[in-house]
């Protein structure tokens, strides 16, 4: 039996996590049989992140659970896809994966009012004084790597621009497109439709999740994707 192994609900979604999601979409798109087990103790987790795969041996972030359930389907994840699909979907996943995510990461970890519903929703199951004293310490973690990253660096403001240009990029490409790397559901939509369901369903409303809210036609992508598939973020 394969095992992935995700974040518990969170935000108001039933998987809060659009790599745990993007996994879950792949291994339900394929019809393979398997077991979803969650849990919040990502410090045994094979890299220190979800998702993680158990299929008689472990595979450990989404991209590469990805390229083993291909291999194992010979194929059935990026064997039929043109060279054209493979380019346009690639950038796509790497601008929602390494740019859009990590601004819908801070939206909820960074901003003060929301944090609050980070620590109820990852941390009121610890015992005092853990329920005070971890939520800082991961929240300081994040703040860094955030900076890292990069955009940690710039003021709210400049994000607010970064975002603009990552949704009108979006918008631009599935105003003509049914999905987003041609006009046929492929694996890059399940990266895609993961990331911008992740930021757009978040209860209560975020400043990524306002601004991507704006756009029906990001909406109707997402839902487009998750009724195909079926296997929604939200519950």
């Amino acid at each position: 039996m394969i095992t992935l192994y995700t974040l518990p609900p969170a935000f108001g979604q039933r998987n809060p996590s659009p790599f745990c999601l993007k996994a879950e979409m792949a291994l339900t798109y394929l019809a393979l049989d398997f077991e979803s087990r969650t849990t919040l103790e990502l410090n045994n987790a094979p890299k220190g992140k979800a998702p993680w795969l158990d299929d008689n041996g472990i595979i450990a972030d989404s991209e590469l659970i990805l390229a083993h359930l291909d291999s194992k389907t010979n194929g059935g994840l990026f064997g039929q896809l043109t060279a054209e699909e493979v380019a346009t979907g690639t950038a796509y996943t790497r601008l929602v994966e390494d740019h859009l995510y990590w601004m819908i990461v801070a939206s909820r970890w960074l901003d003060e009012e929301w944090f609050e519903i980070v620590k109820r929703d990852f941390f009121n199951s610890l015992s005092w004084p853990l329920r005070k004293i971890v939520p800082l310490v991961a929240r300081r973690r994040m703040r860094q790597t955030y900076d890292l990253q990069g955009l940690g660096r710039h003021s709210l403001e400049e994000q607010r621009t970064f975002l603009d240009r990552d949704v009108k990029a979006l918008v631009a490409r599935l105003t003509t497109h049914d999905y987003i790397a041609s006009d046929r559901l492929t694996i890059h939509d399940f990266s895609v439709a993961s990331m911008l369901a992740s930021g757009m369903d978040n209860q209560p409303e975020t400043w990524v999740s306002a601004k991507m809210n704006q756009e029906q036609c990001l909406r109707d992508y997402v839902e487009r994707v998750q009724q195909e598939v079926g296997v929604y973020g939200r519950k």
